[in-house]
């Protein structure tokens, strides 16, 4: 049975009906409509003085004119979508960004059906999807055999301000390891606004990772204000790269990864590009920081839709070709 809108002469007996003391039911039977078409309509539509005709008709008829419509997939359509995916987002992104910029709605699942049915048909806009990877496991009980970190501060210490991003400056940094442990990475990346800096190391040792850190960060001085850390040795260093960037450090508690959840979530987006075993002394400058570009480009749900470039940076680059 196709669904009919609430007349405004039906809202003017909802609102007589309730104010004679009618439950939600009685009205649903007087109106011969559903129950749930009655509390919705309550629910949806109530102001701050209560259930109010003209203004529950008001906004209704608001809803109504501003709802992004449904849009067949047109080659146009599909063009766009094959662009957003190709770069990366996943379809979800792909719909939020489309509502954003295209005011065009979607359902994620019916981006799927099509990138599966475009597989059917040869096509390899599915390798382009992200594929969930196991969880990567810390070595639990080896913290006391790695050592201690002098003059480390606890993330107890560190301002209350930090964990409400509310502000920009305020990072959190680790380590991705390479094939055979010979290589590695140190990816930085800001609380706020999700932008991410992935620095090569020419060492695992303390100090050649300070000396990375520092030239890596150094350009984004004025806009660092903490740096939240793990507890791996190759952080000892630590007071270096603070005088250096004239920042506070702090360390997580040992085997306590959600403390920089933000940083461990994107370590594992940075892995979908290079996977367990890639040997970073091979990986290009220019792979690295393509890498750095469709994160930072890429839009987020949890930030309204908005890169962490334009957040960071002010700056949204235009993801569809013109």
């Amino acid at each position: 049975m196709k669904y009919r809108q609430l007349t405004e002469n039906e809202r003017y007996q909802i609102y007589s009906l309730k104010k004679a003391g009618l439950t939600q039911k009685q009205i649903a039977v007087e109106l011969e409509r559903p129950s749930a078409t009655i509390s919705r309509e309550l629910k949806r539509n109530q102001g701050l003085k209560g259930y109010r005709p003209a203004q529950a008709q008001r906004l209704s008829d608001h809803r109504r004119a501003t709802a992004a419509k449904s849009i067949k997939i047109t080659d146009e359509v599909w063009g766009w979508i094959e662009q957003l995916i190709r770069q990366e987002l996943s379809p979800q992104q792909v719909v939020d960004y489309l509502k954003a910029y295209k005011n065009m709605s979607l359902h994620h699942e019916t981006l799927y059906q099509l990138i599966y049915a475009d597989k059917a048909s040869g096509g390899d806009l599915y390798k382009h999807l992200r594929v969930v990877s196991k969880p990567y496991r810390k070595r639990y009980g080896s913290y006391d055999r790695r050592g201690r970190i002098k003059n480390r501060v606890d993330i107890d210490e560190r301002p209350a301000v930090v964990a409400q991003r509310s502000r920009i400056g305020d990072w959190e940094g680790d380590t991705i390891i390479g094939k055979d442990r010979q290589s590695a990475l140190l990816t930085m990346v800001e609380r706020k606004t999700l932008y991410t800096v992935i620095i090569r190391l020419m060492g695992k040792h303390a100090d050649l990772l300070a000396q990375a850190a520092i030239k890596g960060m150094k350009a984004l001085k004025n806009r660092i204000k903490t740096i939240t850390f793990d507890n791996g040795l190759e952080f000892s260093e630590h007071e270096k790269i603070a005088h250096a960037l004239d920042a506070d450090i702090y360390f997580a508690h040992p085997y306590a990864s959600w403390e920089r959840g933000i940083n461990e979530n994107t370590n594992g987006l940075i892995r979908q590009y290079f996977p367990k075993g890639t040997d970073f002394n091979v990986v290009s400058d220019k792979a690295i920081q393509h890498v750095m570009d469709r994160l930072n480009n890429r839009p987020r749900k949890t930030r309204d839709c908005r890169s962490p470039n334009e957040l960071f940076r002010g700056l949204r680059v235009e993801l569809l070709a013109a």
